[in-house]
């Protein structure tokens, strides 16, 4: 099976080290992700976000809910880092976050190479359950963003 990957670039305005810093901390996706998921942080608060930290969630997918672990495998700070699934609704989950100064913003590039379940129909699965989904999520964070670090 192919991955497929989802790309999003978002401008922030702020200083670099205060976005960085609200984007590592897993206790801020709460304020960036749609109430619908019922999303719910399992992993004892404050998380320290380096490499090997491992992160627990619940979250409900197309109604369905779902135990969610996460690794952070790469960490640079002020640059980049990167989540990985060990367990979840997917066969495979890689979301890396990269964050550069442009000066008058900050450009965040979301990169997120996925699988969905599903064997042989995961091409049907993905085009009219999961990629529809997933655009949702990611449009409703876009507005968040935009509340949180728009241009004032």
């Amino acid at each position: 099976m192919t991955t497929h990957l989802l790309e999003f670039e978002t401008k922030l305005y702020g200083s670099l080290s205060d976005i960085f810093e609200f984007f590592s901390h897993a206790e801020n996706l709460n304020e960036v992700t749609p109430k619908d998921l019922s999303f719910t942080i399992l992993t004892p608060t404050p998380i320290p976000t380096k490499i090997g930290t491992l992160i627990d969630y619940r979250i409900k997918l197309i109604g369905i809910p779902f135990y969610w672990r996460t690794l952070i495998t790469d960490f640079e700070p002020m640059v980049r880092f990167v989540d990985q699934q060990l367990k979840g609704p997917y066969v495979l989950w890689h979301h890396e976050h990269t964050f550069e100064d442009k000066g008058d913003y900050v450009l965040m590039i979301d990169r997120v190479h996925y699988l969905s379940p599903g064997w042989v129909f995961e091409p049907l699965i993905d085009r009219f359950l999961v990629r529809p989904q997933l655009n949702k999520i990611w449009a409703y964070r876009e507005k968040r963003f935009s509340e949180l670090f728009g241009k004032r």
